[in-house]
C-alpha cells in the first residue's frame, strides 16, 4: 500500500462526531511532554546538586531535545505508513518507560541515557498529537480548536514548573519522573477507546539510509554546539569535524531524499510552497526561546533572586497566561477572517523584544520587572507557535500530513536543542573560575538571552516573507 492509499484511506465518516473529546485525549498525550519539559527545568538545580555539577545541566536536557529530533521524523512517517493511532500509542508507552527509567537514575550518565529513551518517545508524543489534529481538522477550521492546544501549552508551562517545584521541595526531583505515569496511563487509555480511524497496513520500505544520515547531521549538530566554547575552542578539530560532519551528512540526507522511494521528509514540502520552510524556520525560534525560558529563567530565579524552586515555577506564570489567551484570540481570528500572515511578524517582533529584555537583567533585577518581560514573550509564543504549525500543515498535502508534522516538531525541537546546547556553553564560560556567583550567573543568563533576541529577529524576517495562502477547508 502506497502513502497516498494508506493516507487518503481516512475518510471524512472515519471523524468522530464529537471532535472535541476525542481531541482531548490527544491533549492528554501532548500535555505529557510540554508538562515533562518544565517539570525537569524546575528541577534541575536540585537534580545537579544531587548527581552532578553545573556544567552536566544543558546534557540532560540536550539528550532528551537531541533523541525527540532524531525519532520525531521516524515517528511521523512510520505514522503515514502504518496507522497513527497504533503509533501514536507505542510513543506513549516508550515515554512512560523512560519517565519510569529516569526516577530510578543513580548517576548523572544514567539519568542523561535514560533522558535518551523518554525523548524518543517524546517524539512520538508531539508528532503524532499533531498529525492527528491535521488528520481530524482541517487547517480553515484548527482555529476553533487552537483554544485547546493553547490551555495545554499553558498548564504544562505553568504547572509543570509550579508542580515540579513542589514535588522537589516535597517528595524529591525523583518525583518529577514518576508523575508521568499515571497521567500518560489515562492518555494512553483514552485515545485506545475514543480515537478511531481506518485500520492502515502498510507494505511501503522504511526508509533506513534517510533515518540513518538525518541521525548523524542531527547528532553531529547538536554534540558539536554542546561542546563548542566549553568542551573544546570554536576552532578546535573536533568542533570543525563535527561541525564538518553534520554538513556533508545533511548534504548526504537532501540528495537521498530526492530519490528515496518513501521518504523520511518529502522534499516536495520544502520546495512546494515557500511557506512551509519559512513557517518550520520560524518554529525553530520558538523552541530555542521555549527552551530558554523554562530552563535558564528558573535557574536564574533560583540562584540570584533567591527563589524557592516552587515560587520560581510560579513566577513563569506572566509568560504563560498570555501564550493561552492571545492562541485562542488568533484561532478565533484566523477561523473567522481566514487569514493570518501578520500574526506570526507580530509575533516574531515581540520574541525578539522580550528576549533582548530578558537579557538586561543583573543581581538587582526585580520580579516584578522579569515578569514583565515574560509577558512580552509569551505574547509573542501565542501569535507564533501555533499559528506556524497551522501554516506549515496548511503548505503540505494530506498525504504527507504525518511528516510535515513530524518536521514541525522536528525545528522546534531541534532549535531548543541546539539553542540549549548553545546556552549552556555561554554559561559555562561565564561561571569559569567564578564558583558560579550570583553576578556571573547573571552574565551567563544575559549572554544567552542576547543570542536569543538574535535569533528570534531572523525569525522575524522569515516571518516577513510568508505568503497569505487561502486555509484549506
Amino acid at each position: 500500500m502506497s502513502v497516498s492509499e494508506a493516507t487518503t484511506a481516512d475518510p471524512p465518516a472515519a471523524v468522530p462526531v464529537n471532535v472535541r473529546w476525542t481531541l482531548l485525549g490527544v491533549m492528554l498525550a501532548m500535555l505529557l511532554a510540554v508538562l515533562d519539559t518544565n517539570v525537569v527545568g524546575t528541577a534541575m538545580p536540585t537534580i545537579v546538586g544531587d548527581l552532578g555539577g553545573l556544567g552536566h545541566i544543558s546534557w540532560v536536557v540536550t539528550t532528551y531535545a537531541l533523541t525527540t529530533a532524531v525519532a520525531t521524523p521516524i515517528w511521523g512517517k512510520l505514522g503515514d505508513l502504518y496507522g497513527r493511532k497504533r503509533l501514536f500509542l507505542a510513543s506513549i508507552a516508550v515515554f512512560l518507560a523512560g519517565s519510569a527509567l529516569c526516577g530510578t537514575a543513580w548517576s548523572m550518565p544514567s539519568l542523561i541515557g535514560f533522558r535518551a529513551l523518554q525523548g524518543a518517545g517524546a517524539g512520538g508524543l508531539a508528532a503524532g498529537a499533531l498529525a492527528l489534529i491535521g488528520s481530524l481538522v482541517p487547517p480553515r477550521e484548527r482555529g476553533r480548536y487552537q483554544g485547546m492546544t493553547a490551555i495545554v501549552m499553558a498548564v504544562g508551562t505553568v504547572a509543570g514548573p509550579w508542580f515540579g517545584g513542589l514535588l522537589t521541595e516535597h517528595l524529591g526531583w525523583r518525583a518529577a519522573f514518576f508523575v508521568n505515569l499515571p497521567l500518560g496511563l489515562i492518555a494512553f487509555v483514552w485515545v485506545a477507546i475514543m480515537l478511531r480511524l481506518p485500520v492502515v497496513r502498510g507494505r511501503a520500505r522504511i526508509d533506513w539510509a534517510g533515518i540513518l544520515l538525518l541521525t548523524t547531521a542531527i547528532t553531529a549538530l547538536t554534540l558539536g554546539a554542546s561542546w563548542a566554547g566549553s568542551t573544546y575552542a570554536w576552532s578546535s578539530w573536533p568542533i570543525l569535524a563535527l561541525g564538518g560532519l553534520a554538513v556533508a551528512a545533511t548534504a548526504g540526507f537532501v540528495a537521498w531524499e530526492k530519490r528515496a522511494a518513501e521518504p523520511v521528509l518529502p522534499p516536495r514540502m520544502f520546495t512546494g510552497q515557500r511557506n512551509f520552510p519559512l513557517s518550520v524556520g520560524a518554529l525553530a525560534a520558538v523552541g530555542a526561546v521555549m527552551f530558554g525560558c523554562t530552563l535558564y529563567v528558573p535557574l536564574f530565579q533560583q540562584t540570584v533572586q533567591g527563589a524557592s524552586a516552587a515560587d520560581s515555577g510560579l513566577l513563569l506564570l506572566p509568560m504563560a497566561l498570555p501564550v493561552a489567551v492571545v492562541s485562542t484570540l488568533a484561532g478565533k481570528y484566523i477561523s473567522r477572517t481566514g487569514r493570518y500572515r501578520a500574526l506570526p511578524i507580530v509575533g516574531t517582533a515581540l520574541l525578539t523584544i522580550g528576549t533582548f529584555l530578558l537579557s538586561t537583567m543583573d543581581t538587582g533585577t526585580s520580579f516584578t520587572l522579569a515578569s514583565v518581560y515574560l509577558a512580552v514573550i509569551g505574547a509573542g509564543l501565542g501569535l507564533t507557535m501555533q499559528v506556524s504549525g497551522t501554516i506549515a500543515q496548511n503548505s503540505a498535502q494530506p498525504a504527507d500530513m504525518g511528516a510535515a508534522s513530524a518536521a514541525i516538531t522536528l525545528f522546534r525541537t531541534l532549535g531548543g536543542s541546539v539553542g540549549v546546547a548553545v546556552f549552556g556553553g555561554l554559561l559555562t564560560s561565564a561561571t569559569a573560575g567564578s564558583s558560579a556567583s550570583h553576578q556571573a550567573l547573571a552574565t551567563g543568563t544575559s549572554h544567552i538571552f542576547l543570542l536569543a533576541s538574535a535569533v528570534c529577529a531572523a525569525a522575524f524576517v522569515l516571518a516577513c516573507c510568508l505568503d497569505e495562502v487561502p486555509l484549506r477547508k
